[in-house]
């Protein structure tokens, strides 16, 4: 079962853009991802400019096969190659209409993007370019703090 996310990014000029990401939304996945990885805006920009994405992966990557199944290659010899980058509907399997979203402003953004379980958003904070983060629609938060807290309630759960 897929965990649905958006990934936004806030620009200089205040506009913002976002794609869809199909898997792995949660924040052990994509958010550790997105705040190693993709913390430049520069480097974000490039992934957001790709369009939505079915897997998010530390590289943006080359165009590939999109699965193994459109391939001779193994499962394995696949992956070998390719679990390191992200893989995109546009590019790697050549689906129209999967271009970023566009909104005018943060305010646009929060009113009219596509809700899902996990949406992310980098913005620019004092100068810092800062991630944030809504877990099932609940209020935007830092994703470090995010990440923290979910660290800190798994580990209260296993000394329970």
């Amino acid at each position: 079962m897929a965990t649905r996310s958006t990934i936004a990014l806030e620009y200089a000029d205040g506009t913002v853009q976002a794609v869809y990401c199909h898997w792995d939304g949660y924040l052990a996945h994509n958010g550790q991802i997105l705040l190693k990885h993709y913390s430049n805006p520069f480097v974000l920009r490039d992934l957001i400019d790709l369009g939505d994405i079915s897997s998010l992966r530390p590289q943006i990557g080359t165009k590939h096969a999109f699965s193994h199944f459109d391939t001779e290659m193994t499962q394995e010899d696949y992956y070998a190659l390719y679990s390191e980058m992200t893989t995109f509907y546009g590019r790697d399997r050549g689906e129209t209409g999967t271009n970023a979203k566009q909104f005018k402003d943060y305010e646009d953004y929060l009113l009219n993007h596509q809700f899902e379980e996990y949406d992310y958003i980098l913005r620019n904070d004092n100068g810092v370019p800062v991630w944030f983060v809504s877990d099932h629609d609940g209020d935007f938060v830092t994703l470090e703090s995010a990440i923290m807290d979910e660290q800190d309630r798994i580990a209260q759960e296993e000394t329970a």
